[in-house]
């Protein structure tokens, strides 16, 4: 069992980094989302494979490490699963940002003299902010 953990951990790496180093922003970022949930399944991996084995001591049994998993690195892999959704959506926004920006997903286009263009807020012609709308003054 932990050869085939260890075999899908090395694949799940070794296809992030092939997909890292590639040139278009979407290929980058499913590479750093392989090595993200690599990463988490080698961590989940450490609280030892068992199956049906619970992760809290129950009250007034013999304490037997043997008959429990390791909780610790559950709660850490629950953790690092929500900020790596986090980070996805940041990422998505950004290759979206560049996209609109540059006309092209590719990461070798991007050139630094390049100013940044800001969408501005169209207001109307009536109202001298946004905040004078009927929308905020219920």
């Amino acid at each position: 069992m932990e050869w085939i953990v260890a075999i899908a951990i090395g694949v799940m790496t070794g296809c992030g980094v092939y997909l890292i180093l590639q040139q278009y922003t979407f290929s980058v970022m499913l590479g750093l989302v392989l090595i993200s949930n690599a990463v988490n399944f080698y961590i989940f991996a450490m609280g030892r494979l068992a199956i049906h084995l619970p992760p809290i001591i129950e009250k007034n049994t013999p304490i037997n490490p043997d008959l429990y998993t390791d909780p610790l690195p559950q709660a850490l892999v629950l953790t690092a699963i929500v900020i790596g959704f986090g980070m996805i959506a940041y990422m998505i926004v950004l290759s979206l940002r560049l996209f609109y920006e540059s006309d092209s997903g590719r990461i070798d286009e991007i050139e630094k003299d390049d100013p940044v263009i800001f969408m501005p807020i169209d207001i109307d012609d009536e109202t001298d902010s946004i905040f004078d709308s009927d929308l905020y003054n219920d």
